[in-house]
């Protein structure tokens, strides 16, 4: 009986550490920091290089796993049954140093451009049974590794896997690494334990920069092509926005479309030219006028067999530093049209971010998704939507 007691008096220290580490770690990070102004600093090398980890450990679990696998399909036809990635192989191609245009800009783009064809990148963590089986929707969130707070606040509410009238959710967290290298070590530690406990994280081994956001958006294309083949819809969203599983079901429902994909649909935006913008984009990387229809990036919904034809797309195209205007190029590419829908609210309920609209529970019950939303509120938020709460009128939307 003593035995016993001590063991579980050492597990019950052991989590009450990493919460407080977490909790420290979480709140000495700038939330500034992961924004392509920042990435200017670092070199280019360190930024695409893979990195490595502390492998200093007398347990089996913090020990570091290095041993990865590479198969083809057993009946020769050369598509890979898993990730098929295992090394780092790209150097920067230095011909575009010769050019004029390449010169005039800033150091960032120079950079993106210099590493713009290294494309696939080594897996860290990997969940393929997610994908086993019979699933009606796939919840895919993109988070970084600092903001555990926001994962775990999902797994609380709308990421939680339940049947929604008797259909399989299931989800995922897509992730890179730290961008700190004195961090690195610690948050992935600290990342491999939380994936322990949950198994419901997909990283690789590039830095969670912003430009880098398209690299994750390739990633899991790919990692959708190889491993799952049983999904019937994808919901693919931020960390930071409210989502009503039920709400998406009920809309699936009625709409069961081939190519489906729904969301905040942007038609016609032209690209931002004003440097001190986060989305600026110089000319020379793009000189069209307007952007392909695409969809904000918050928060929006398509088939499971549109996402393997959007991977095809994705081969054929560069990449491009917006991730969300990159999948919209990968649409054209295949000439599907996405569905404009007033239940996804990217840019809040009403974009005057004062408005009491914007913290109105019964608006929230009849929305698919609602951008920005950080742990507390979304915490408060769903207690709210999901408690009895009583709305003089219903608001029509699905």
């Amino acid at each position: 009986m003593f035995q016993w007691k001590k063991k579980l008096y050492k597990g019950v220290c052991l989590s009450f550490f990493l919460v407080i580490t977490l909790t420290i770690l979480q709140r000495s990070t700038s939330p500034g920091f992961f924004t392509q102004d920042d990435s200017k600093s670092l070199g280019s090398s360190e930024l695409l290089s893979a990195h490595k980890r502390d492998t200093d450990s007398t347990n089996d679990f913090w020990a570091v796993k290095t041993e990865r696998h590479s198969r083809e399909d057993a009946s020769g036809s050369g598509h890979p049954t898993e990730w098929d990635v295992t090394s780092i192989n790209c150097t920067a191609n230095w011909n575009l140093t010769k050019l004029s245009w390449f010169t005039t800009l800033e150091p960032n783009f120079q950079q993106f451009l210099l590493y713009r064809h290294c494309r696939y990148f080594p897996m860290i963590i990997n969940n393929p049974k997610k994908c086993k089986g019979n699933i009606t929707l796939l919840i895919v969130v993109k988070s970084i590794i600092t903001q555990h707070d926001r994962r775990e606040v999902i797994r609380r509410t709308w990421g939680k896997e339940i049947e929604v009238d008797g259909k399989n959710i299931q989800t995922l967290f897509l992730l890179g690494t730290a961008m700190k290298a004195e961090e690195r070590a610690n948050y992935q530690k600290l990342l491999e334990y939380e994936n322990k406990i949950y198994g419901d994280i997909l990283q690789w081994d590039f830095l969670d920069s912003f430009f880098n956001l398209t690299l994750k958006e390739v990633h899991f294309l790919k990692w959708m092509n190889i491993y799952c083949h049983g999904v019937h819809y994808i919901f693919k969203g931020d960390d930071d926005v409210f989502v009503s599983p039920h709400n998406i079901v009920e809309y699936l429902d009625t709409n069961p479309y081939p190519d489906l994909f729904v969301g905040d649909v942007l038609f016609k935006a032209k690209p931002i030219r004003k440097k001190e913008n986060k989305y600026y984009i110089p000319t020379s990387l793009y000189n069209k006028s307007h952007y392909p229809p695409y969809a904000g990036g918050g928060g929006f919904i398509m088939t499971g067999s549109l996402a393997h034809r959007l991977y095809r797309a994705s081969e054929t195209l560069e990449l491009y530093p917006i991730d969300d205007v990159f999948l919209g190029m990968c649409l054209e590419v295949i000439n599907v049209k996405p569905i404009m829908h007033e239940g996804f609210k990217t840019f809040g309920i009403v974009k005057n971010k004062n408005s009491k609209l914007n913290k109105e529970p019964c608006f929230f019950k009849s929305m698919i998704v609602v951008h920005k939303l950080l742990p507390d509120d979304l915490m408060n938020m769903w207690r709210l939507v999901n408690s009895n709460l009583t709305c003089s009128r219903k608001v029509s939307i699905l």
